[in-house]
């Protein structure tokens, strides 16, 4: 599953450059993704304009963020594997402060004063979309995904079940792929329960 606007309710990646950086480089790249440039791409230029000192960011971020309802169930029940475009130094003391022990695959990031750069995890470019994506993450055979947004796509789609929302719900839809809708992770626990759903 992804972390930014699928485990926190509110994307982090995009509250951090709002505060601390320039939310217009963030919304401008984000028109071009997948077009002109790729999501990593996008991300590298959104978090050159933020420098603020690490430890900074992260208090003012651990004051701030709020996980969806029904996280910590998922977790005692299914032990996810968290696939993240974020940073390690931004999910992990969250995940520090809310008491919960899970596997993320996350990128780095070095907080310079001249402007945050990452360190990104997967830097082969996957054959289906084009970009160093969250798909080689995966593990092998059937898998549920739940994810929100553009960097969730390419693993959306190699997925045996699919629960959505936001812009990635808005894609499928378009394309007409199935999935199932969620507000909160508790409609994705009680969507488990219910068993698989065909594709």
């Amino acid at each position: 599953m992804d972390w930014d606007g699928t485990v926190t309710e509110r994307d982090t990646l995009e509250l951090v450059v709002e505060r601390f950086g320039d939310l217009a480089t963030y919304r401008r790249t984000g028109v071009l993704m997948g077009h002109s440039i790729t999501h990593d791409e996008a991300l590298a230029r959104s978090f050159a304009t933020v420098r603020a000192p690490l430890a900074e960011v992260v208090g003012w971020l651990l004051a701030t963020i709020r996980l969806r309802r029904g996280f910590h169930e998922l977790v005692a029940r299914h032990r996810p594997l968290i696939v993240s475009s974020g940073f390690h130094e931004l999910i992990d003391p969250v995940l520090g402060q809310a008491r919960v022990d899970v596997e993320v695959l996350a990128n780095r990031v070095e907080a310079r004063a001249d402007g945050w750069r990452i360190v990104s995890r997967q830097r082969r470019s996957c054959a289906v979309c084009g970009e160093p994506c969250k798909r080689a993450a995966l593990p092998h055979g059937d898998i549920v995904y739940v994810g929100d947004g553009y960097s969730d796509r390419c693993a959306a789609l190699s997925a045996t079940r699919v629960f959505a929302t936001g812009a990635l719900a808005r894609y499928l839809a378009e394309h007409g792929i199935p999935y199932e809708p969620f507000e909160d992770l508790r409609d994705v626990l009680d969507g488990l329960s219910e068993g698989a759903v065909a594709r």
